[in-house]
């Protein structure tokens, strides 16, 4: 029987770009966070189109605007995770892909000890932010706060995870991936 990373490696949901800076045994946590994604969006797309033909039609359910706040920021938290993992998030990757050795490399360190500290900072303030929206109730439906902010901190601890990945692999096997190459103009003679 194939194991669950096995399995999770074959799904087209783990992006096999930048191969060399990922751990297999993180391959399910990856595919979980993009069918997460997917379910936020969809989701919130579901909510949004309800919450229109309600209030069209003259009977608004309420709960449709809770509903999409929580959808749309966890969607977008989890995002944020998936994104770092799958090396598609914003922090000077077109500039880096260009690069070779110590310069590319400290560029590369640099880059994700920002994103880190970022991420850190998410973890303690997203924590306390939390625990304090445990009191503050939503209405009409009493739901507490934390639902919404309480996917700061697990995100902050997913991205902190990723780019230790990251760091690790590409001190030791290096961040130049063959993908860096296939956007670069052919040389004229």
């Amino acid at each position: 029987m194939a194991g669950v990373t096995d399995f999770a490696a074959s799904r087209a949901l783990i992006l096999q770009r930048h191969r060399h800076l990922k751990w297999k045994w993180l391959d399910p946590l990856e595919a979980g966070l993009m069918v997460l994604c997917g379910v936020c969006i969809g989701s919130f797309t579901l909510c949004v189109f309800l919450d229109v033909v309600t209030r069209t039609i003259g009977h608004p359910w309420l709960w449709l605007q809770q509903a999409t706040t929580a959808f749309f920021a966890w969607g977008v938290f989890i995002g944020i995770a998936a994104a770092i993992r799958r090396n598609d998030h914003i922090y000077l990757a077109e500039i880096t892909k260009r690069m070779t050795g110590n310069k590319r490399w400290a560029i590369e360190t640099f880059n994700r000890l920002v994103v880190l500290i970022v991420a850190g900072f998410m973890v303690w303030f997203g924590y306390k932010n939390a625990m304090l929206d445990l009191g503050s109730l939503r209405m009409p439906w009493l739901i507490p706060l934390t639902v919404y902010t309480g996917v700061v901190p697990i995100s902050g601890v997913l991205v902190m995870l990723f780019c230790v990945e990251q760091m690790v692999n590409g001190w030791q096997k290096g961040f130049e991936g063959p993908e860096d190459d296939e956007f670069l103009p052919e040389p004229v003679e």
